[in-house]
């Protein structure tokens, strides 16, 4: 019985691993920030309503700070469902660490854009590699799935492939400061009062 219960014990946890590694996980819970970690500037603009984070308010931004991955990813894939308003701008950051205010300065912005007046729209990889076609509709969920592998950045809209970035190619060699491919978190984004966006589904993909 004692051996049963050891390969028992050793079971679960290779499962535990391989789930934490390799397979699609959430990282919102669908009740509250718990995992998550609010700047100072203006907390208030996330908040949880039916299920969903409602992004509404002035600058600020939600970083995640939770177990998966110990919240530092390099090589992985992150899919969130989301829904914009009109005029509403947002961003997922990539390889970000935490800040307390500010726009981030470390990593990558992906865009989340529809209708806002910047001409970069969902899906740029932000002043590096922009995307000025738009492939949805705010008022609609959609997906934004997010690949980075080594120094390259692939974002597909609901399964489509919109925007490739390689950052040996697209940016200039020579110190690329903190913007810039190497490991981190995820962030998302309240950019202004005037912009809503709701997202229900954060979920990664990554290789220990």
């Amino acid at each position: 019985m004692k051996k049963i219960f050891s390969l028992l014990i050793l079971t679960l946890v290779a499962s535990f691993s391989y789930a934490q590694s390799g397979e699609w996980i959430e990282l919102f819970n669908g009740e509250n920030l718990d995992g998550w970690k609010l700047t100072t500037d203006s907390p208030e603009s996330f908040q949880i309503e039916d299920g969903v984070i409602k992004v509404a308010g002035k600058r600020a931004h939600l970083f995640y700070d939770g177990p998966v991955g110990n919240h530092d990813f390099k090589d992985f894939e992150v899919i969130v469902t989301l829904k914009t308003m009109p005029q509403a701008n947002s961003g997922i950051f990539i390889h970000t660490q935490y800040q307390a205010d500010g726009w981030p300065n470390i990593g990558y912005e992906i865009q989340v854009n529809q209708s806002h007046g910047d001409w970069r729209k969902t899906g740029s990889v932000y002043s590096f590699k922009d995307v000025k076609d738009v492939f949805v509709e705010d008022g609609e969920w959609y997906t934004e799935h997010i690949i980075v592998k080594g120094d390259k950045v692939t974002v597909k809209v609901n399964g489509k492939t919109i925007n490739k970035f390689d950052e040996s190619k697209d940016r200039e060699e020579g110190d690329l400061g903190t913007k810039k491919l190497s490991h981190g978190t995820i962030a998302l984004q309240a950019h202004d009062p005037n912009s809503v966006i709701y997202y229900k589904s954060i979920k990664v993909k990554y290789k220990d």
